[in-house]
């Protein structure tokens, strides 16, 4: 594609928001890369749910159900905000494959307490990328994606709360 061409059709991306173009690329980028995450999360999230077994099914089923309507209903606010900032945001499954840092799990088989424990570990990977978020939002003076986060990485820490306590007796 000629040069001259994609750059008139990044400009008709852009929207006015009075943040920089160098805060626009630094949170847009970051926030993308979340996105990814946060829906790579949403599907490993889902396939625990489907694939629990044990005699702790019911309560960790329909635990991780709560977990993956949490996760799925960041995606569209955050994906939008990214828009609304002028950026760009994820496309495809392939583009998320290519931005995610959460693992996929596609064992045919995972003992439900390492499944709660993979998941307790990527929830707090997620918490802490929101939290880098943020302090990317506060240098930029970005509030409103931060004040987005602020509820996100309370949700988040909510989460690996309970998967902690859960797996606290697995040990003894």
């Amino acid at each position: 594609m000629d040069q001259s061409l994609h750059l008139r059709r990044m400009a008709n991306l852009r929207t006015p928001t009075g943040l920089s173009e160098e805060a626009i690329m630094d949170i847009s980028t970051a926030a993308t890369t979340i996105l990814a995450d946060v829906v790579a999360l949403y599907f490993k999230t889902k396939n625990f749910h489907w694939h629990m077994s044990g005699a702790n099914f019911r309560d960790y089923h329909l635990l991780l159900d709560e977990h993956g309507e949490q996760l799925l209903a960041m995606t569209d606010p955050l994906a939008e905000r990214v828009r609304k900032l002028g950026g760009s945001t994820i496309r495809s499954v392939g583009d998320i494959a290519k931005r995610q840092r959460i693992a996929d799990n596609d064992a045919d088989f995972v003992h439900p307490h390492e499944m709660l424990a993979e998941l307790r570990d990527d929830n707090a990977g997620l918490v802490a990328a929101l939290r880098s978020l943020h302090g990317v939002c506060d240098e930029h003076a970005d509030i409103a994606t931060a004040s987005l986060l602020e509820n996100w990485i309370d949700e988040g820490e909510q989460r690996v709360w309970v998967l902690f306590e859960i797996l606290r007796d697995t040990s003894r």
